[in-house]
C-alpha cells in the first residue's frame, strides 16, 4: 500500500498552547472522522489517546503523543488534546517525508502551527531500530508490520523491569525476551532465579537447569551475615552475643583448612571450605571453657540449630558432608556459564528449597554474581545478567522489609551493578511492593496491564515525563501487550509481543476449571503418590 505524500494529507488541527513537556492542540472532529475510514491503520487511528501527531517547524517534523482529549463546549466539533513531545525527525524536501528520527526536541512549534496525522511510513521511521545491536520482540500498536525492538546494550547496561498483573502473559514475555537474547548472544552469561519452577520447560534446549537435586551449593560460600540468618534463632541483644560466638567459631573452623594457611589475614567472610563437624566441635570446646550454666545457653542454641539443619534431608543440597571439597571454581563455572557451551542461561529453580532459607539461597547467588564482578575487574570482562522473577519477594519495600540480606544485595546491584558489568532484570506483578529506589534504577520499563491503582501510580512515578500519555493506557492493555519506555527503546511505544512456540513457553498456564472439573478417575492413586512425595519432602 503506497501512502500519499505527507504534505498532501490535510491538517487535522492547530497548536493552541506550548509548554515544556506537555502542550495543547485543537483537533478538528470532522477531519478526524474523514480519516477514520483510511486504509492505513495508523492514519485511521489519528487523534485517539495514545496515537501520534506531527508538526512542522522549519525543516523538521516534531512528533508528539496524544495524552488526553476533551470536547470544547462551543457547539463546534473541535477537540482539545493534551500532547507530550517524543522527538523530531528531518523532513525530506521533495516528498515531505520524515527521516532520521531522534529523541528530544530542539525547537518547539508556535501557537497556530498546523497539526498533521502520522502515517505508517512515519511510524516505520520513528520505531526503526538503528545500527545498534537489538532484538525484535513484537509489533508496534496499531500496525501489523512495524517491528518493535529492544536495544540490548542500553537495556542490559542500565537494568530493566518487566511488570504486569497475574495472567497478562508476563512469564511468556520474559521467556520471549530471554530467548531472543540467547539467540543474539549464544556465549552470554544469564542467571535466572525461578521461584515457581516455570522456566525449566522453556529453556530445556538452550539452558542449564538447576534445582535442589543438582544445584550442590556449598554452605561455606555464605558470608557471615548469611550464616547468621541460617544458624541464629534469637533477636535483640541475645542475637549479638550469639553472632560474636558464631563469628569466632567459624573463623577457627576455617583456619583448619590448608587454604587458610596461604592467606595472611583470614576474615570470617572469606569463602574458605570448613567442616560442619569441626564447627560443632569447636562450639563444644568453647562451651567447656564457660563457668556458669547461663553462659553456655548461646553455645547450646547455635549447636542444636546446626545439628538440626545437618539432620534435615531438605537441606542436603547445601549442607551436605559431600560439599566440603574446594569446588568454588566448578560451581561458578556451572552457574555463570563460563564457558557457556551454547547454553547461555542458568535456570535456578528454588521452588524445592525450604522456605526458611529461600532468601538466603537467592542472596548467596546474587552476591556471588556481584562479588565475581568486583574481584574480576582486572580480567577480561564477562558481564552477567541476573534475572529475578517475583522480585517483590526478595527486594520488598520498607513496609514489608524483613531485614534479610537478599534485599540489600539486590538493591546494591541495582545501584552499582552497571559499573562492574552486572545487569539486573526484575520481573514482578506488584511493583508497589518493591523497594522504591530499585524500580527507579531500571533504565527500561516494560509494563503490561496493571489492575491495581497503587501499582499504576508507582510505575508512573518511575517513568520519564514524555511517556505519561502511554501510561494512562496501562489499565486498558490486552494480554501480551505492553508499554515499553526508557533507554532500551527508540521512543516510548505500545507493542504486542510475538507469540512463542510451545516448546519455548514457561509452564505457567492457568488451569481451565470448566474442562478439568469434568474429568474424573484415578483419584486414589493421585492421593497416594502425592502423600508419598509430601512425606518424603521430595518430588
Amino acid at each position: 500500500m503506497v501512502s500519499p505524500p505527507a504534505h498532501s494529507i490535510a491538517a487535522i488541527g492547530t497548536v493552541l498552547e506550548i509548554a515544556g513537556s506537555s502542550s495543547q492542540v485543537i483537533l478538528d472532529g470532522t477531519a478526524l472522522a474523514q480519516l477514520s475510514g483510511n486504509p492505513d491503520p495508523t492514519l485511521a487511528n489519528s487523534g485517539q489517546v495514545g496515537s501520534q501527531v506531527k508538526m512542522r517547524v522549519g525543516s523538521t517534523w516534531l512528533i508528539a503523543n496524544v495524552r488526553s482529549l476533551k470536547l470544547l463546549g462551543d457547539g463546534s466539533e473541535r477537540i482539545a488534546a493534551l500532547i507530550d513531545f517524543l522527538g523530531e525527525g528531518d523532513e525530506e524536501k521533495l516528498t515531505g517525508k520524515l527521516y532520521k528520527f531522534r529523541r528530544g526536541v530542539t525547537r518547539y512549534p508556535t501557537p497556530g502551527c498546523a497539526v498533521y496525522p502520522v502515517s505508517t511510513p512515519d511510524l516505520k521511521q520513528i520505531y526503526a531500530a538503528d545500527d545498534r545491536a537489538h532484538i525484535p520482540i513484537g509489533m508496534v500498536y496499531p500496525t501489523k508490520d512495524i517491528r518493535a525492538a529492544l536495544y540490548i546494550d542500553a537495556m542490559l547496561g542500565k537494568h530493566f523491569a518487566l511488570l504486569g498483573s497475574t495472567g497478562t502473559g508476563k512469564s511468556t514475555a520474559a521467556a520471549l525476551i530471554l530467548h531472543r537474547i540467547c539467540e543474539l548472544a549464544p556465549q552470554g552469561h544469564i542467571v535466572m532465579i525461578d521461584p515457581h519452577g516455570e522456566y525449566a520447560a522453556a529453556f530445556k534446549n538452550n539452558g542449564a537447569l538447576y534445582d535442589v537435586s543438582n544445584l550442590q551449593m556449598p554452605y561455606w560460600l555464605m558470608n557471615f551475615e548469611e550464616h547468621c540468618e541460617v544458624f541464629l534463632t534469637t533477636e535483640g541483644s541475645d542475637r549479638q552475643v550469639d553472632a560474636d560466638i558464631l563469628a569466632k567459631c567459624i573463623l577457627m573452623a576455617k583456619q583448619k583448612n590448608r587454604l587458610a594457611q596461604e592467606i595472611g589475614k583470614l576474615t570470617v567472610d572469606a569463602p574458605i571450605p570448613y567442616l560442619l563437624s569441626d564447627l560443632t566441635q569447636i562450639i563444644q570446646l568453647e562451651m567447656g571453657k564457660m563457668d556458669k550454666a547461663t553462659d553456655t545457653a548461646p553455645y547450646l542454641r547455635i549447636r542444636s540449630k546446626i545439628d538440626e539443619i545437618k539432620a534435615d534431608p531438605r537441606y542436603t543440597f547445601m549442607f551436605s558432608g559431600m560439599l566440603v571439597a574446594d569446588t568454588m571454581q566448578q560451581f561458578l563455572a556451572r552457574i555463570f556459564r563460563l564457558p557457556g557451551d551454547g547454553k547461555p542461561i542458568s535456570i535456578i529453580d528454588v521452588s524445592g528449597v525450604p522456605s526458611e532459607i529461600t532468601s538466603v539461597v537467592v542472596a548467596v547467588l546474587s552476591r556471588m554474581v556481584f562479588d565475581f564482578a568486583i574481584w574480576s575487574r582486572s580480567e577480561a570482562k564477562r558481564p552477567v545478567l541476573l534475572v529475578c522473577e517475583e522480585a517483590h519477594r526478595y527486594v520488598p519495600n520498607e513496609r514489608n522489609a524483613d531485614g534479610s540480606s537478599v534485599g540489600r544485595i539486590l538493591s546494591r546491584i541495582a545501584k552499582e551493578g552497571r559499573k562492574y558489568g552486572v545487569s539486573l532484570g526484575l520481573i514482578t506483578q506488584r511493583p508497589s511492593d518493591l523497594a522504591e529506589g530499585v524500580l527507579s534504577q531500571c533504565g527500561t520499563i516494560l509494563s503490561m496491564r496493571l489492575n491495581n491503582e497503587r501499582d499504576q501510580a508507582f510505575v508512573r512515578a518511575a517513568m520519564p515525563e514524555g511517556a505519561r500519555g502511554f501510561l494512562d493506557s496501562i489499565p486498558a492493555l490486552r494480554n501480551r501487550e505492553c508499554i515499553a519506555v526508557g533507554e532500551g527503546v527508540a521512543t516510548p511505544m505500545r507493542l504486542l509481543f510475538d507469540s512463542l512456540e510451545d516448546g519455548k513457553r514457561p509452564a505457567s498456564d492457568d488451569p481451565l476449571f470448566s474442562q478439568l472439573w469434568k474429568e474424573t478417575g484415578g483419584e486414589e492413586q493421585i492421593l497416594e503418590r502425592t502423600i508419598k512425595r509430601w512425606r518424603s519432602q521430595g518430588r
